[in-house]
């Protein structure tokens, strides 16, 4: 069984499932008390999550500079140590935090931030470069995210970084991006059994890019969890864009969208969240998900996935007919 998949263009080879790292980035607040983490960490049990994702084969880790501001960056950087040729580090660019009091400080897509914003992941990384570097605003005017190609072409030169990508769920920026940028190797974006983005699988597939699933666990509506959600946590207090819960609870409609394919996903023995990732595994030859796992329990439960592979055809298919109205219609 296929347990690697190309981040496109770049020819890196990575696990086809990776690791989400924002959980363990602890908090991070925004304007009014917005808390834009996952609540309090156990930065023990993150590099032990960490190792065990090793161990089981993964090799793509994704964080970013704001995850914490920069705490993710550093746990990772520190489960890493020795073993950084193991692994394949994603990080991203364009949003401003401060290390010190961990508040969200707004964006800046300018290409010296984007350069300054490299060195200090490096710092807080431990590392000489990073394997993959995106830009992290996803609605950034494209005018502006092609003002960068420039300098992330010559920071790959640099040997800073192998390869970039743009982490943006817009078809038109990221076709754009990925005319416009030779070594563009990747786009990031949400992908999930109830959020398929068929659009912008097309362009990773014109384009010869891989695609990143963000979300592909909905945030942790796909794994059946019940667990309360703290005031910190960023589901506890759901920005507009965070569907999947409201006031800290599942919103009924997508909860009762779960239970509807929760048979076909697990038909073959596997647990929802399996399924889930399975169901992406099957989906294009192209996704590689990347769930956030805080605990060494998640990490061996989701990272069975592995071994399972992709969910099998007729399981598939099931889920497809459930959620038809859930899928795009197709463009004549």
């Amino acid at each position: 069984m296929t347990t690697t998949r190309t981040l496109g263009r770049s020819g890196i080879e990575v696990s086809a499932i990776g690791m989400g790292c924002w959980a363990i980035g602890g908090p991070l607040w925004g304007d009014d008390g917005q808390p834009f983490g996952w609540g309090e960490v156990d930065d023990d049990e993150s590099i032990r999550t960490i190792q065990q994702a090793l161990d089981l084969g993964v090799t793509l880790f994704d964080t970013a500079n704001n995850y914490g501001a920069g705490h993710s960056e550093r746990i990772l950087g520190r489960a890493l140590a020795g073993r950084r040729a193991e692994a394949v580090i994603a990080t991203k660019f364009g949003n401003v935090s401060d290390e010190a009091t961990r508040r969200w400080l707004g964006t800046d897509a300018s290409p010296t931030f984007a350069v300054r914003s490299l060195e200090d992941s490096l710092r807080r990384l431990g590392t000489d470069h990073v394997d993959l570097y995106q830009l992290h605003i996803n609605e950034l005017p494209v005018p502006a995210a092609l003002d960068l190609v420039g300098t992330l072409e010559d920071l790959v030169d640099q040997g800073k970084i192998r390869a970039y990508g743009w982490s943006t769920d817009n078809p038109d920026s990221a076709e754009a991006f990925a005319a416009a940028g030779p070594r563009c190797a990747v786009i990031q974006h949400d992908e999930s059994v109830l959020s398929d983005n068929a659009a912008v699988l097309a362009v990773c597939d014109r384009h010869d890019l891989a695609s990143l699933n963000r979300g592909p666990l909905a945030m942790g509506l796909l794994t059946g969890s019940t667990r309360a959600l703290g005031a910190d946590d960023v589901r506890g207090r759901a920005p507009e864009w965070l569907q999947w819960f409201t006031e800290g609870r599942p919103t009924p409609r997508w909860a009762a969208r779960v239970e509807q394919v929760r048979a076909a996903l697990t038909a073959d023995g596997r647990t929802l969240a399996q399924g889930a990732l399975g169901w992406l595994l099957t989906r294009s030859p192209r996704t590689v998900p990347i769930p956030g796992l805080r605990t060494v329990a998640q990490a061996r439960e989701n990272l069975a996935t592995l071994a399972l592979g992709p969910l099998p055809p007729e399981a598939y298919a099931e889920v497809e007919r459930l959620l038809t109205d859930l899928r795009p219609v197709p463009a004549a």
